[in-house]
């Protein structure tokens, strides 16, 4: 036995109107698409059919009521219990002509949406050759058809506002939100008397016209306008570039129209997620809207139309690199993070960044191509903290040093090695600069081991291992030098002493059994300091010293400080304070 589901209109129309939509205002935004899909009608028999709809407000009604009248096709008796009073079915839309895909929607149950607003609406209604029609909905559920006073073929709606939505029937609510949604309309549309449609898109009046659409719309001039055409998706619109940084985290939205009437001001998805720098308004013929016409179904169509879209902007960098240097210069200083993260994925832009982005090197700003020309290889740090710990010194030894550490640097320039093998590229390990120190002379290094052995055994404590070499430059007494696994050895040492007992097991687990090589402190013998701080004859103020050089080399380092290292500035600084102001206790 079967049975049909029982269903509540009075929740329906109430799930359609209130949930469906985000705000009441998308009433106008349905009004107009029901007249224009009624003007569309006629102009399809009659090409040379004018079309027109009249709004007239509240304010003008006099009553509190409003009223959208069109010249269009108009509904039969038929149609309209078809078309007005049933929901959910779509195969007598075809049937009546009203499902085409030259219309904005199916014809009618937009008008439900209407609810939101009003407690009653009307449709007077006449189809050429037949009588006229009056069908009144009420948001209880309830309708009536009659028929109605005499009228010329089209339609005229009138909503009776509901107690508290007086104020979205008001002149100037009803003339700002037709404005918006209906501006691009290939119809007249007017509100009390003034029109409000342009008849064409900004974009189709030339680059001026855009420009000054984008300054009215989207609130700044743009850096540059950007034409977007995907004919698979009959979209046609601009791209505006930003003329201010953004951060890459924000998804800006996009004003969207499908066949001229606004979807919404703030799309996403219409874009790849590298094009953060740059804000569309585009029109489409094709792409499909959501159920409440207020965002775009993410199908394949509109993958294909986000990578067509992609590739001209794409496109354009590559002409701008070609055609203007300096002002593709100029875009990247603003917008180089999503020219970047571009780069990360695209061949084209990788070699744009490689030739056109200036790094930070130990020998000043340089684009890639020009580093790798002056010194053969592609040798970077991998952070910041590395850089200003090894640029001076690589650059006294006559290492070339990119700083890598910015966002997305790092994997640009091992990118550049997968890309042309012919790139070499190498990240610069600390410790690898101690192998271009020179070491000292056997009579030298004799002398000082007394020295050492009093450095070694103060800094032992610390982990640390104290070394005597001669380096450039000849002004830097001491460098603290690290490896990458000495590094992470002492984040997880750190890890562990704070974990609790279940997840101590589980990082004694995982620990690493083989010590890494220990942190270096290296004196730079040929620092004068360091020379008369090894030649002290006082145990005392010889450890006070080296200790005071382990912190200084910590400071300049940019290296995090640990308690430890912390309590032993502390003593060293005092120490050395108390041994230069002598005097006597009182």
């Amino acid at each position: 036995m079967s049975n049909t589901f029982q269903v509540d209109l009075r929740g329906i129309v109430d799930l359609l109107s209130h949930h469906l939509y985000a705000s009441p205002r998308v009433y106008v935004r349905e009004l107009l698409q029901n007249a224009v899909d009624a003007i569309t009608a006629v102009r399809h028999d009659e090409p040379g059919a004018s079309g027109r709809v009249g709004i007239e407000s509240s304010d003008a009604t006099g009553d509190g009521s409003l009223r959208i009248a069109d010249d269009g096709i108009g509904l039969t008796e038929a149609q309209v219990h078809e078309l007005l009073a049933t929901i959910g079915r779509s195969s007598k839309r075809d049937e009546l002509g009203f499902a085409r895909h030259e219309f904005l929607g199916q014809f009618g149950i937009g008008l439900l949406s209407c609810f939101l607003v009003a407690d009653e609406i009307r449709v007077h209604t006449r189809r050429a050759g037949s009588p006229p029609v009056l069908w009144t909905g009420y948001a209880d559920g309830r309708y009536d058809v009659r028929p109605g006073p005499e009228r010329e073929p089209g339609t005229t709606v009138t909503l009776l506002p509901r107690r508290g939505a007086e104020m979205y029937l008001v002149g100037a609510t009803v003339t700002q939100l037709a404005t918006l949604y209906g501006s691009l309309l290939p119809v007249e549309v007017t509100v009390d008397g003034a029109t409000v449609t342009v008849g064409e898109v900004p974009w189709a009046a030339g680059r001026r016209a855009s420009i000054a659409y984008a300054e009215r719309t989207l609130g700044f001039t743009p850096f540059d306008v950007i034409e977007l055409d995907v004919p698979e998706a009959g979209l046609t619109g601009a791209a505006f570039v930003l003329p201010t940084p953004v951060n890459p985290a924000t998804r800006g939205g996009h004003r969207v129209y499908l066949k001229r009437m606004l979807l919404a001001e703030a799309v996403e998805g219409l874009l790849p997620e590298w094009a953060f720098f740059a804000r569309c308004i585009v029109d489409s013929t094709e792409l499909r809207p959501t159920a409440s016409r207020e965002a775009l179904y993410d199908d394949s169509l509109l993958e294909a139309t986000r990578e067509a879209i992609a590739d001209q902007l794409r496109g354009w960098l590559v002409r701008l690199s070609s055609s203007d240097p300096r002002r593709l210069a100029e875009f990247l200083r603003i917008h180089h993070l999503g020219v970047k993260a571009l780069a990360l994925h695209d061949d084209e832009m990788l070699r744009l960044v490689e030739q056109w982005w200036p790094m930070e090197t130990n020998a000043g700003q340089t684009t890639l191509a020009e580093f790798r020309a002056r010194h053969g290889l592609l040798r970077y740090a991998a952070t910041t903290d590395e850089f200003r710990q090894l640029a001076a010194v690589a650059a006294a030894q006559d290492v070339g040093l990119i700083n890598g550490g910015y966002t997305y640097d790092a994997e640009i320039i091992e990118r550049l090695s997968q890309l042309d093998r012919e790139i070499k590229v190498e990240r610069l390990e600390p410790t690898d600069l101690a192998t271009r120190f020179e070491s000292l002379d056997q009579a030298v290094e004799l002398r000082l081991r007394p020295f050492l052995s009093a450095a070694q055994r103060r800094l032992d404590r610390l982990g640390c291992e104290v070394v005597v070499r001669t380096f450039e430059p000849a002004n830097l007494p001491a460098l603290y030098l690290v490896s990458r696994a000495a590094h992470l050895h002492e984040e997880f040492t750190a890890t562990r002493a704070k974990a609790d007992d279940l997840w101590g097991g589980v990082l004694d687990a995982l620990a690493d059994t083989e010590a890494p090589e220990r942190p270096q402190l290296v004196l730079n013998h040929r620092n004068p300091l360091v020379r008369r701080v090894t030649a002290l004859g006082d145990p005392d103020l010889t450890a006070l010293a080296v200790e005071a050089l382990y912190g200084q080399a910590l400071l300049l380092g940019y290296h995090p400080i640990r308690p430890a290292d912390a309590a032993l500035l502390n003593t060293s600084f005092l120490g050395l304070l108390g041994r230069a102001v002598p005097g006597e206790d009182r």
